[in-house]
């Protein structure tokens, strides 16, 4: 699954999925531009656990990827556009790879906060699709412009969630999320008969440098299940060797407007986790009975059990016919 050559943009790259992914695509052999906020805005200028952006391009250079980290403020959308512009400068307007994962609300999102949508500050919509949604849409804008000046081809991954179907932590980042679903769909539609392949990446519970953390030292704030999901989760670089795996592959357009699910990936390209591990299924039945507040049901239902994707669809459509 080499990408020698290929130039490849991850946004939101300092730690989580974003890291995951740029130590992915730098082993595979690209030349990486990877953003985040400046250091002291940065929540590992709080808790010194945390990697940095810098931590990020050091291991990408060690893993054998050419690596340029940056620090963009990506609510600032003037600063994302000259961002932009920078990389197709440098690279002659060469961009083949887009992962669209800057997401500044981790914090916000979880269990532990148990008030209702109007009990909460309005600003959290801002909060959780500011740095999400818009600035995935505004990226995937400037990053398809710089893709149309070399011949129409590239591929863009923006970085959702299950929370796209059913209801995940809060009304805003549920929304968000069901948007980002959409946007790629949309965008593949009009790119359609381009060479632009555009997907919407679904991780499981990913075991993310804070929320082990969280595990290890505050289990008590979470609740039994979501503690199950993520001992069970992927790690960060799980949703990175998807990207790898599908930017390899020749075929990838039939994939153009899909939304995906990270362990189907490995599945279908025949891939375990870095530790030898295949994660759980999101679309496993006990686990999404779990979410749903069945904890008797899903104690009988075998881990085996997958939804298809159809029917998960079906399960969440809320038109009355």
């Amino acid at each position: 699954m080499s990408l020698k050559g290929k130039v490849a943009i991850v946004t939101g790259a300092s730690r989580g999925c974003g890291r995951g992914i740029a130590l992915q695509l730098a082993e595979a052999g690209c030349t990486l531009f990877i953003t985040a906020r400046c250091p002291e805005e940065s929540l590992s200028s709080q808790l010194t656990y945390l990697p940095t952006l810098e931590d990020t391009a050091v291991e990408c250079r060690k893993r054998g990827g050419t690596c340029y980290p940056h620090y963009i403020d990506h609510s600032d959308m003037a600063a994302v556009e000259e961002f932009f512009n920078k990389v197709a400068r440098k690279t002659d307007n060469q961009l083949d790879i887009l992962v669209n994962n800057a997401f500044s609300a981790v914090t916000k999102c979880g269990s532990g906060d148990t008030r209702k949508f109007f009990e909460k500050d309005p600003e959290i919509w801002d909060d959780i699709n500011n740095v999400g949604l818009r600035n995935q849409y505004y990226c995937s804008v400037f990053g398809t412009r710089i893709m149309s000046k070399n011949g129409m081809k590239g591929f863009i991954v923006n970085i959702s969630s299950l929370g796209g179907i059913m209801y995940l932590f809060n009304v805003a980042y549920g929304a968000g999320k069901m948007a980002i679903d959409r946007i790629s769909s949309d965008i593949a539609h009009e790119l359609r008969d381009t060479d632009i392949t555009v997907v919407s990446l679904w991780p499981s519970a990913v075991r993310t440098e804070l929320i082990i953390n969280m595990l290890e030292t505050s289990a008590g704030s979470w609740g039994k299940t979501e503690n199950e999901m993520f001992l069970n989760g992927e790690s960060i670089e799980y949703c990175g060797k998807a990207v790898v795996a599908i930017a390899s592959d020749p075929k990838k357009k039939v994939w153009n407007g899909s939304t995906l699910i990270t362990t189907d990936m490995g599945s279908y390209y025949e891939y375990t986790d870095i530790d030898g591990r295949i994660p759980t299924n999101m679309r496993c039945l006990r686990g999404l009975l779990m979410l749903a507040g069945h904890q008797t049901m899903a104690s009988w239902c075998p881990v085996w059990i997958n939804l298809p994707g159809w029917a998960l669809t079906l399960w969440q459509n809320k038109i009355n016919h």
